[in-house]
């Protein structure tokens, strides 16, 4: 996490009651509209009670980042046949 993104993770929690535990973190991140990266890497703090934002971050700063597979969103190239291949396009015998 660099300070761009600590300064956008500050500003998401901004209004959360505090000291909070990371569900409650999460929840209000979630209520916030925060992107899947900012929650699951509140979703993955040590469950305690954090009593300040900076202690979020810190905690946060200390941790691996999640791992990401770079071949999951990469789209495959279409084959071209239906789905289901010839059992699709031929009748049943009968």
């Amino acid at each position: 996490m660099d300070t761009q993104e600590a300064a956008i993770l500050k500003s998401t929690l901004g209004g959360v009651d505090l000291p909070s535990r990371p569900r409650d973190l999460v929840a209000y991140a979630v209520a916030e509209g925060a992107t899947p990266y900012v929650v699951g890497r509140l979703a993955s703090l040590p469950d305690r009670e954090y009593e300040s934002l900076d202690a979020v971050v810190e905690e946060i700063l200390h941790m691996q980042p999640p791992h990401v597979d770079p071949d999951a969103r990469k789209p495959h190239e279409e084959s071209g046949a239906p789905p289901g291949g010839d059992a699709y396009v031929t009748s049943p015998s009968g």
